[in-house]
């Protein structure tokens, strides 16, 4: 079976993949999956913050492709059709968590301001270089999630992924100009509120 897949691997354009799809071949399968899979899981992992639902999302990717592909228009490469899957995805499952996640803070919000904190959490050494590197991990995953849709998902294929300008606006259905003006907003954008989340974090040190 790896002997077979590897094969594939070497010889198989775009559409012989696409045509073995079509007709049920499961080396095929098989050989799409072991390709894309990781990556669908590290891309959905940038928009949803969680390995569970990455990994959910991943499973849904992969349902989407291989039903959807009859749809596929060669007008773009595999690969990128696949992102723009994965993004899309990914993009409505935060939708639809939104709601979700405002309850959560709210409830955590109102739960802290009566007093109740549940068990607690010891405060981690002044030392703890690695506690320092996670918060400031979340203060850079705070500032991405809070760019406007257009901005955060352009950033994450741009800076995460490492895609291409071209790649981008395929997936993203926009022009070149429209892309390199996302980019620079969240540059923009990014730069003003890290300084802002920085400078407090500092502070509380």
């Amino acid at each position: 079976m790896i002997f077979n897949l590897f094969f594939y691997s070497l010889l198989m354009t775009d559409q012989e993949i696409i045509t073995g799809i079509r007709n049920n071949d499961k080396p095929v399968i098989q050989f799409l999956v072991s390709k894309y899979h990781k990556q669908v899981i590290k891309t959905a992992f940038h928009f949803v913050h969680d390995m569970d639902d990455a990994e959910d999302l991943a499973q849904d990717v992969c349902i989407e492709v291989l039903e959807s592909i009859g749809h596929f228009k060669s007008t773009s490469s595999l690969s990128t059709w696949i992102y723009k899957v994965t993004v899309n995805k990914s993009l409505n499952f935060v939708r639809k968590n939104k709601r979700k996640q405002l309850a959560k803070q709210f409830e955590t919000f109102f739960h802290k301001a009566d007093g109740n904190t549940g068990s607690t959490i010891s405060e981690p050494s002044v030392t703890d270089n690695s506690y320092d590197d996670n918060e400031r991990k979340q203060i850079l995953d705070k500032a991405i999630n809070s760019l406007p849709e257009n901005q955060k998902t352009a950033f994450i294929l741009s800076k995460y992924e490492e895609l291409s300008y071209r790649e981008i606006t395929e997936i993203m259905n926009l022009s070149l100009p429209s892309v390199e003006s996302l980019l620079q907003r969240a540059k923009q954008n990014l730069q003003k509120k890290l300084i802002a989340q920085f400078s407090e974090y500092s502070n509380k040190k």
